[in-house]
């Protein structure tokens, strides 16, 4: 099925091109989501009709989404999680997670605006690709901790496994320690 797209589609073309795509996904997808109308003649004729009018309010959203771009570009928000003490978190975070996070944090962003390539599944800070208009990405960053405190200590440099091998460490030499004044006392005796 021919189409012609009212705005740019990913992996698919730019706005005023005449496009082949299977009838599912135009029925389904691009025609109800008004990304495309149907490459009649009377459309084709239309579509120039209306082509000034269709670049400008684009162009009008693509600035309004560079602003708002430039206000949550680097951001960090932080969403607590329980996870285990290697780390592995009991269960994921989604893009509905990290929308109600920097909604939280002062910045309205739609879940179909966050772009994760699989779930995050572990604790630490992650990066986060935010589609904000087609023409327009920008990238926040998610510190996902078991409590405020430890989001603070991620946020300063240190991951959970180094936390953990540190706590270990002071542990082996506080014991180390005990066993070394029992000896000691036993030698005087």
């Amino acid at each position: 099925m021919q189409v012609i797209l009212l705005e740019r589609v990913a992996k698919l073309g730019q706005m005023g091109e005449v496009v082949n795509v299977k009838p599912g996904f135009a029925r389904n997808f691009l025609l109800p989501q008004g990304k495309a109308m149907r490459a009649s003649d009377a459309n084709i004729k239309k579509f120039e009709g209306q082509k000034a009018q269709l670049e400008a309010q684009n162009l009008e959203t693509r600035k309004e989404a560079e602003a708002f771009a430039q206000q949550i570009d680097g951001q960090t928000f932080v969403i607590i999680r329980s996870a285990s003490d290697g780390g592995a978190l009991y269960g994921s975070v989604a893009p509905r997670d990290v929308s109600d996070a920097a909604t939280a944090g002062g910045f309205t962003v739609d879940r179909k605006q966050i772009i994760l390539l699989a779930p995050i599944k572990e604790l630490g800070i992650h990066d986060v690709t935010v589609r904000l208009h087609p023409e327009v990405d920008t990238t926040i960053h998610i510190n996902v901790a078991r409590s405020p405190e430890e989001a603070e200590l991620q946020a300063s440099g240190k991951t959970v496994q180094q936390l953990a091998a540190e706590a270990e460490a002071a542990a082996e030499f506080e014991i180390a320690e005990l066993f070394d004044d029992i000896g000691g006392a036993a030698q005087d005796e």
